[in-house]
């Protein structure tokens, strides 16, 4: 079951540096969306050790292998993460769109990660951010702070947010 179409968008978020992480070129990288979770455009495995440095438990991929030529392929930020002491889970997402399975499987990595932060990430950071705000919104967040969180880090939750509405109505509703 396809949730939506997941397009990806340029990040003309937030400068606020307690929400980011900046690159030694000055880009911002690790976007603090909440207590728990930060987005990333593409990282390399250079960048494995600046998570680790912030607390970093868990590092989940979110974009698909060779989708471009310049992206540093799975396996070696999951070796490197590895190396590291911290989780690696790969759910890529197409720009097809978000699947009921990817909710879930986002789902239970947050909850692999236990206490840990995890730093999820893609091209832009966007469908990881737009991921991690369903995940969120099917645990029952209310749809409101899901896109102030998401805000606050730089993105932009308007492509999903009548998904984000349904399944946070959804997890609201009592089990019969």
């Amino acid at each position: 079951m396809a949730i939506t179409s997941a397009r990806e968008q340029t990040d003309a978020g937030n400068s606020d540096s307690a929400h980011c992480l900046m690159s030694e070129m000055g880009e911002r990288m690790f976007h603090k969306i909440d207590a728990k979770t930060y987005a990333s455009p593409q990282i390399d495995t250079a960048q494995i050790a600046q998570a680790k440095a912030l607390g970093i438990g868990m590092i989940i991929n979110n974009r698909p292998e060779n989708e471009s030529d310049d992206q540093v392929p799975g396996p070696d930020i999951e070796a490197a993460a590895r190396a590291a002491g911290m989780g690696y889970v790969a759910i890529p997402v197409t720009h097809a769109g978000f699947s009921f399975s990817q909710v879930e499987a986002m789902e239970q990595a947050l909850a692999a990660a236990g206490d840990a932060p995890v730093l999820a990430y893609c091209r832009s950071g966007t469908r990881s951010t737009l991921l991690w705000a369903l995940t969120q919104a099917h645990m029952g967040m209310n749809p409101a702070a899901i896109a102030a969180a998401a805000e606050s880090a730089g993105y932009d939750i308007s492509p999903i947010r009548t998904q984000v509405d349904m399944l946070a109505a959804r997890a609201q509703t009592p089990k019969a």
